[in-house]
């Protein structure tokens, strides 16, 4: 161990319960982040810049996701 190492990042836990994945995509550029959507409020919490198909499957990995992830514009 390094005296000057980085802690390891792990990332928010969101109960499947009250937040849904998506992906908020923009119509003019066509960028992509991948949020976390309150079900009761819509409130998102951006979590991550979707750039190539493994950004993605990273998301889905954390998030445990299979299948589609719902687009919002």
């Amino acid at each position: 161990m390094g005296l000057f190492s980085r802690k390891k990042e792990t990332p928010p836990q969101f109960p499947s319960e009250q937040y849904e994945p998506v992906l908020r995509c923009s119509i003019c550029t066509g960028e992509q982040v991948a949020c976390m959507r309150e079900r009761e409020t819509g409130r998102l919490r951006e979590l991550m810049l979707i750039r190539t198909e493994a950004d993605l499957d990273a998301f889905r990995r954390t998030c445990g996701v299979s299948g589609e992830i719902r687009r919002i514009y």
